[in-house]
This record gives structure tokens, sequence and C-alpha cells, in this order.
């Protein structure tokens, strides 16, 4: 009777812990902006969860404006779905991670910011996003 009864409540948990939110595809970047791309598969961990968090919050807080205007794009991409496999290759994301790409006059530039954002997003989210804010600042000028 007590697994009958656990079933459910596990589907329950497994469903609303797999809800997914992101956008499925990547559209045109911005010819003169900034992507910011995060990565991650099926299963994370508090850090993963933490560097999409305050990504957002950066995001959201700091480039609204440049969101608006079409100068700042951020996507949270499951590099696990078929849809998604070509930018994972780009990327080479196998695992969580964190990217900035700048686009100015044709050319692209890609910063990994995986290790920036596993050192400092669960144990100093003010050092993370202060410094995600300035990267982004700088490769907007």
């Amino acid at each position: 009777m007590r697994k009958i009864l656990s079933l459910p409540i596990m589907l329950l948990l497994l469903i609303s812990c797999t809800t997914n939110t992101e956008k499925p595809t990547i559209a045109t970047p911005p010819e003169d902006g900034v992507e910011v791309i995060y990565f991650h598969g099926k299963q994370r961990c508090k850090g993963c969860m933490a560097i999409e968090t305050l990504t957002k919050e950066v995001i959201e807080n700091d480039f609204a404006e440049e969101v608006n205007d079409g100068k700042v794009v951020f996507y949270v991409i499951d590099f696990t779905k078929p849809e998604n496999e070509a930018i994972a290759e780009k990327y080479e994301a196998a695992w969580s991670s964190l990217f900035v790409t700048q686009h100015k006059a044709g050319k692209e530039t890609i910063h990994d910011m995986t290790e920036f954002g596993f050192s400092y997003a669960k144990g100093e989210p003010e050092v993370f996003k202060q410094g995600l804010k300035e990267k982004i600042e700088n490769l907007l000028k």
C-alpha cells in the first residue's frame, strides 16, 4: 500500500522538477550585440541552477533596455534535446556551461564563462553578478 501511494507522489515531483520554460531554438544573433547562452542537461546541481538564476537577474536588472533594443539576448538551452544539437556542438557544450558571445562588425567572439560561473555563482553570488555584468558591458562597447 505504501508503494502505491508513493509512486504518484514521486511522479508528481519528477514532472514538476522538469518543467520546460526555455526557448526551444535560437533566433538569429544580434548583428552588433551580445548573446548570453546557458547550457544545461537533464540533471542539474545547485551550482548549475544558481548560474541560471543569477544570469537571468543580471540580464533583467541591468540590461533590460539592451534586451528591448535587441542588443542583448539570453538563452537557456538543454543540450540533451535533439533540436539543440547543432548549437551545443558549436559551443562544444556537453555539460552545464555559460558563454557570452560578442557580435561586432560581422565577427563573432565567444567567451567561455563556465569556470567563472562555477567558481562564484553558488558561494559568492554578488561577485558572479558583478563579473558577468562587467563582461557584458565591455563587450557592448
